[in-house]
C-alpha cells in the first residue's frame, strides 16, 4: 500500500536542493564560502552530534516520544476521533533561528516527507500543510515555518471499529547558517475511546491555518498578462495581516512572484514572471496558487496563458 507522503504540491512539483546541502539522507551540511578542511570540519560534526543527542523523551497516551536532531525534535500527537476518522498531527519544535520548509520550498531547500509504512490497521493518512511564511536566507528566499509547527493528519481506520497503531518516517530539512538533513521515526497507537485529549486544540489551532480550498473565480482577483512571460495579479484588500502569494507548477517549471509596488490603493498586486519551463513545452500551464493574510489563507488553480508576444 502506497503510504510515502512527499510534499504535495501540485502535480509534479520538483524542489530545488538547498545550497548549504551534501547528501539528502545523512546528517551532513555545508556553509557557503568555507575551504575544504571548514567543510569536512562539519561533517564530522554533525555525525559526532548526531550521535550524541540526548535519549528522546518521554512520551504519554496521547504523544509519541520526542525524536530529538542538532537543531530540531518531532512527535506524533494524537487528537480526537470524528466521523470515523483519527486526528493526528506531527509537531516539530525548531532552535532559536532555524527554519524548515513548506511542501514548496522557494529558492532552495527541501520539503518534508513522510511515509506511513509499517502503520497496522491504516487505509490513509492525509497530511496538510499549514501556509507558509517567506523566510530570507542570505540572497535567497524560503517558503517555510519557524520556531514550531504542527502539520495536522487525518488517519482513516481500514476498520473502525478497531484503533490504529501509526508509524511514521518523517524527513525534514532544518536550516540556520548551514542546513542538516532531520529524521524520526514516530509510533502511536491512536486509540477507539479514550479521554480528551490534551493536544486536540493545538491540532485545532493548526487545523485554522490550513488554507481553504476555493474556486478561482470566487477569489476576487484581476489576472493580467503584461508580457509573453510575466502576469500581473492583483487582490481586493482585506481587514488582517498583509497579504502574500505563492504559486506551485508542475514539475520544471519555475515562477517567481514579487509584490508589485505600484499596486493601486485598496488592492495587493504581484507580479507574476515565468522563469524556467521544460524544453518544447508552451502556456497554458496549470498552477496551485495559494493566498495568505487577509482573513485567512486560500488556495485554487489557475490557468497562466500567454499574453502579448506569446
Amino acid at each position: 500500500m502506497g503510504r510515502e507522503q512527499r510534499a504535495p504540491a501540485f502535480s509534479m512539483f520538483q524542489p530545488r536542493l538547498h545550497a548549504n546541502f551534501v547528501g539528502v539522507a545523512s546528517p551532513t551540511a555545508l556553509q557557503r564560502g568555507m575551504s575544504t578542511a571548514g567543510r569536512f570540519s562539519l561533517l564530522v560534526l554533525a555525525f559526532y552530534r548526531a550521535g550524541t543527542v540526548p535519549a528522546a523523551l518521554a512520551a504519554d497516551a496521547d504523544s509519541a516520544a520526542w525524536a530529538g536532531g542538532l537543531k530540531s525534535s518531532a512527535r506524533l500527537i494524537a487528537g480526537a476521533p470524528a466521523d470515523g476518522v483519527f486526528q493526528a498531527g506531527v509537531e516539530i519544535r525548531l532552535a532559536p533561528g532555524a527554519i524548515t520548509y513548506w511542501r514548496n520550498p522557494g529558492d532552495a531547500g527541501l520539503p518534508p516527507t513522510l511515509s506511513f509504512d509499517g502503520s497496522s490497521n491504516l487505509a490513509q493518512a492525509r497530511t496538510s500543510f499549514p501556509a507558509p511564511r517567506r523566510l530570507p536566507e542570505g540572497s535567497d528566499e524560503a517558503f517555510g515555518y519557524d520556531g514550531a509547527l504542527i502539520l495536522p493528519i487525518d488517519v482513516e481506520p481500514v476498520e473502525a471499529s478497531r484503533p490504529v497503531p501509526l508509524a511514521l518516517k518523517l524527513n525534514y530539512a532544518v536550516c540556520e547558517k548551514i542546513c542538516v538533513p532531520a529524521e524520526a521515526n514516530l509510533r502511536l497507537v491512536l486509540p477507539l475511546e479514550a479521554a480528551p485529549s490534551p493536544y486536540a486544540e493545538a491540532i485545532a489551532k493548526a487545523r485554522a491555518l490550513i488554507p481553504r480550498r476555493v474556486d478561482w473565480t470566487s477569489v476576487g482577483a484581476d489576472l493580467t498578462a503584461a508580457s509573453a512571460r510575466t502576469w500581473r495579479l492583483c487582490l481586493a484588500s482585506q481587514e488582517g495581516p498583509k497579504r502574500d502569494l505563492f504559486i506551485e507548477p508542475p514539475e520544471s517549471w519555475w515562477f517567481d512572484v514579487k509584490a508589485d509596488a505600484k499596486a493601486p490603493a485598496g488592492s495587493d498586486c504581484f507580479r507574476v514572471t515565468l522563469m524556467q519551463q521544460p524544453p518544447g513545452s508552451a502556456l497554458p500551464v496549470a498552477a496551485r496558487l495559494t493566498i495568505t493574510g487577509g482573513r485567512g489563507p486560500v488556495e485554487t488553480t489557475i490557468d497562466l496563458k500567454a499574453g502579448a508576444g506569446g
